[in-house]
């Protein structure tokens, strides 16, 4: 993804603002996901924390067994809040996830 619009730009300055150390393949799919039309609307930096968090949560954690285990989504989300700080952490991000909720 070299070059592209002014939007798509701002957005891979934010994801490296944002999560310096992510991998290649979870930024292209993080991205996708923020220039997507449903997040469209929204500034590039809170299209891509809820791109970022949407990506750990589906892909990267237990989140969706959980759900098909019959747990409720607060339920599931609170059981993969820390691997979600985890893999955050990992790319360098400094902002995190209140177990409670927050930030989701």
């Amino acid at each position: 993804m070299i070059g592209g619009t002014k939007r798509q730009k701002e957005m891979r300055k934010a994801l490296r603002n944002l999560a310096p150390r992510i991998p290649m393949s979870d930024a292209e799919a993080i991205l996708g996901l923020a220039l997507s039309g449903h997040l469209r609307h929204l500034p590039p930096t809170i299209a891509l924390w809820q791109a970022v968090t949407s990506h750990v949560r589906h892909e990267l954690t237990e989140y969706d067994t959980l759900l098909e285990e019959g747990y409720d989504r607060d339920a599931a989300r609170f059981f993969v809040v820390e691997t979600m700080n985890s893999i955050l952490s990992a790319w360098g991000c400094n902002r995190q996830i209140a177990s409670d909720g927050d930030g989701l």
